[in-house]
């Protein structure tokens, strides 16, 4: 089997025999003379490829400095080729079990390609996304053609401008190719809110089996499973039912300075009980030249909203909060985690996407599934976010008629969820259906 490491090879002077030694991990396996092999070819043939890295380390002749640097080496090698030990764990499973099942993230084709060399191996797709914004990739790399009987299920959605990096399509579309090898897939979903769309997706790739397994977040948040109570839910513990906005934007959101601010303002002009969650990687700029933090809220504000919002820096259970009555909307960056979060909640959301396939949730969750209110339209990202937006979407979600019934549909949509989960129910079905398949 060709093997092309991204990493050419990791050298230690005081270790010749290195290569060798730091593939312990796969050693008996009969990858490892092919590997081995390899780099020799590599070496002999004027060292390597000059597109490849070759690192070389140099330790301290002294054993503490030398088993330091020996660890590092074996990080960099497991962080850049991974697919010499995990074709080595599959053939090492593969002498023991039946049958050998991998799940793998859509983003980690490349990784488990080798596989399909494994006899009696299976391999499924896992998509992180959702089935909507799946069909939508395959719709539009079709060239968006009609779609018989079910136009009335794809909106106008936003195009893929300004979603992804260049290097970032580029490593996307590079895992698309491993894929022809995946016997099916795998969605964090369910047919109670995405039926047309997976239907849809089945309608394209009719060659393999699809499955809605999700959600895979829980359901509900007993009492008591925390050691401690967070002091955001002692918090909302003293607010009324529905009455507070939950505010947090992931952990792949960067907000400048400016940005904070308005979102502030606007918080605090819309009289609504919040709960923002403030990160340092929401600022733009979290040190000053002197190394002192900067002050990524106005003046005042926490002082000025006491009582009436809270402010978490860093980590906030985000689970505990969206499932608490006190909670009436979240105010979202749209990832498909945090939505099937709140979905699951019955919790609306004020949608604010920022990038990659959250342009395409906040539709499914505006237009399709009616629970949520725009923030910042995708066609206008590139401006401002002012105060009067951000407190013109509280406003809809948290104080009027039309948030109530969101927040209704949304509770619906949760009461719909647990029961497909029963004896009988749909996501239930699904789910005994994959493991019969796997285990037949």
């Amino acid at each position: 089997m060709p093997y092309q490491p991204s990493i050419a090879q990791t050298y230690l002077p005081y270790l010749c025999y290195y290569n060798s030694s730091m593939a312990s991990s796969f050693q008996s396996s009969p990858m490892a003379s092919n590997y081995r092999s390899h780099n020799k070819k590599s070496h002999d043939n004027d060292m390597f490829h000059p597109t490849q890295v070759v690192v070389v380390v140099v330790p301290f002749p002294a054993q503490g400095h030398l088993n330091q640097l020996l660890n590092l080496s074996r990080l960099i090698l497991a962080s850049t080729s991974l697919r010499v030990p995990v074709y080595a764990l599959l053939q090492s499973l593969s002498s023991v079990a039946r049958r050998v099942v991998v799940i793998y993230d859509s983003l980690m084709a490349s990784v488990v390609q080798d596989a399909i060399h494994v006899p009696n191996c299976e391999s499924y797709t896992f998509h992180s996304v959702s089935a909507f914004t799946m069909f939508l990739y395959f719709w539009d790399a079709m060239g968006r053609p009609p779609v018989e009987k079910v136009s009335h299920v794809i909106p106008e959605v936003p195009s893929l401008e300004g979603c992804f990096t260049t290097r970032c399509i580029d490593f996307i579309t590079s895992q698309y190719e491993f894929h022809k090898f995946s016997k099916g897939t795998i969605y964090n979903t369910t047919r109670v809110i995405e039926s047309p769309y997976l239907e849809l997706i089945k309608r394209i790739i009719s060659s393999k089996t699809h499955w809605a397994l999700g959600p895979f977040n829980p359901l509900s948040i007993e009492k008591g499973v925390y050691n401690t109570k967070h002091f955001s839910v002692e918090w909302l513990d003293k607010q009324e039912a529905g009455s507070v906005l939950y505010v947090s934007f992931g952990t792949t959101t960067c907000f400048s300075e400016e940005q904070i601010k308005e979102v502030a303002n606007g918080l605090e002009k819309s009289k609504q009980k919040f709960i923002w969650v403030v990160r340092d990687a929401d600022k733009g700029d979290v040190f000053i030249e002197d190394g002192v933090r900067t002050s990524e809220l106005p003046k005042g504000f926490e002082e000025r909203v006491k009582g009436t919002g809270l402010v978490v820096r860093d980590w906030a259970p985000q689970l505990e909060i969206l499932s608490h009555s006190s909670t009436g909307g979240f105010m979202s960056h749209c990832g498909w985690n945090s939505c099937m979060e709140s979905i699951t909640m019955g919790v609306p959301i004020a949608a604010w996407p920022m990038h990659s396939d959250q342009p395409r949730n906040r539709v499914l969750v505006t237009e399709v599934l009616k629970i949520g209110v725009v923030v910042k339209d995708w066609d206008h990202r590139d401006e401002l976010v002012t105060a009067s937006d951000v407190e013109n979407a509280v406003r809809r979600l948290i104080a009027t008629k039309e948030g109530d019934e969101m927040r209704q549909r949304a509770m619906n949509l949760k009461n719909a969820i647990r029961r497909s989960r029963d004896e009988g129910g749909v996501s239930r079905v699904e789910l005994d259906d994959f493991i019969a398949h796997i285990t037949r």
